[in-house]
């Protein structure tokens, strides 16, 4: 017959029993209350964000999806792996996933407006010198042209309407589009506001400037795309000899995986080649 656990017995299980609740009652609420804190932060990001890049999409469902991937993709890589430090890591980098995403569109989207704005100085410049206002000339530009830059131009004119002097919707522009180039069209048209020189011949020789510019960092690319590609070869090579050795030797390469000076070793190849590639990348970047 199994005796009766003791009253001191029954006292600690209770007491470990509520200890745990308690715990497990504090964990819930301090992952609940981070959880909405980074959701706060994430949807109030990504809404600046999908401004500035005129995509209109609910932050907050956006946040659901990344969400819904880092717990799929986490969870998979754990269950496929059998190791929580791989399930964790992929986690990471989808959490990240969508600031890298936002990164790289509006890269694309101000490498677009520097592509675009030559021609677009043109067609302000041709309704200039054909009469029209510079609203109009505005107006014809939006209607004529594509986006990206069609979109900017078309907030620039709106907040003209709205009451904005000139010289405050071009402020406004050149803070929406950090670029040099806009920039410099901006100091000229209100250089020729000012000055009252033509503004329409201003507008042209900063198209013919910032053509000139544009074809002189299109030789540089292509000049430099040898040096680029070696960044990525140098880069590729030591992961691609790892798995070659990996393939021939995999008694001699489970020393480099399962043991802490492996550890090691790995940690410093990975740290030598971010900073091998990102000096190459470095020298071959030339700034126009």
């Amino acid at each position: 017959m199994t005796p009766s656990p003791s009253l001191p017995t029954l006292l600690a299980t209770l007491g470990f029993g509520l200890a745990a609740a308690l715990l497990a009652w504090s964990s819930i609420a301090v992952a609940s209350s981070a959880l909405a804190r980074y959701r706060e932060r994430f949807t109030a990001d990504a809404h600046v964000r999908l401004d500035e890049l005129f995509l209109f999409m609910d932050p907050a469902r956006l946040f659901a999806l990344n969400v819904a991937a880092v717990a799929l993709f986490g969870i998979g890589m754990w269950l496929a792996s059998g190791k929580f430090a791989l399930g964790l890591a992929a986690g990471l980098a989808f959490a990240l996933l969508p600031r890298l995403a936002f990164g790289w569109l509006r890269r694309r989207r101000l490498q677009a407006i520097e592509q675009q704005l030559p021609d677009a100085l043109q067609v302000i410049a041709g309704g200039l010198r054909a009469g029209v206002s510079m609203p109009q000339a505005l107006q014809q530009l939006i209607r004529e042209g594509r986006p990206p830059i069609a979109q900017e131009f078309d907030l620039m004119l709106r907040e003209h309407r709205l009451g904005l002097a000139l010289d405050e919707a071009l402020e406004h522009l050149a803070q929406r589009v950090p670029l040099q180039a806009i920039t410099l069209v901006v100091a000229a048209m209100r250089i020729a506001n000012e000055t009252g020189g033509s503004l329409a011949e201003a507008l042209e020789r900063a198209a013919a400037t910032l053509r000139n510019q544009l074809a002189m960092q299109g030789k540089i690319d292509a000049l430099t795309a040898q040096g680029k590609l070696q960044a990525v070869v140098v880069g590729l090579l030591p992961a691609g000899l790892l798995l070659v050795l990996q393939h021939m030797e995999p008694e001699a390469m489970a020393l480099l995986w399962h043991t802490q000076a492996g550890w090691a070793t790995l940690a410093m190849i990975v740290l030598l080649e971010v900073f091998g590639v990102l000096l190459i990348r470095r020298i071959v970047a030339i700034d126009v």
